[in-house]
């Protein structure tokens, strides 16, 4: 039983060396990358809202519309630098 209770010590330590790192690595980016990846994440989820709605409609004029905003986020998506893989 102690050992499994080292083991599991030995992984929250490890962890907690990681989340370090990854703390680190925010603080070190700058002002305007934190922007850029907000950015980013935002127009990510509006994408994925747009998809769930292109699916669940039943209305051709509907889905059009919503395919134009879906190339449009796209485009500001691949100004920012993100590659669709779909």
């Amino acid at each position: 039983m102690a050992r499994g209770w080292e083991s599991k010590s030995v992984e929250e330590q490890q962890q907690a060396a990681e989340d370090r790192a990854s703390a680190a690595l925010r603080v070190s980016m700058s002002a305007d990358q934190l922007i850029v990846d907000r950015k980013r994440d935002g127009l990510l989820l509006q994408r994925t809202r747009i998809l769930r709605e292109i699916a669940a409609s039943s209305s051709e004029r509907h889905r059009m519309t919503l395919h134009t905003g879906l190339e449009f986020l796209d485009s500001q998506l691949a100004d920012l630098g993100w590659k669709n893989t779909e």
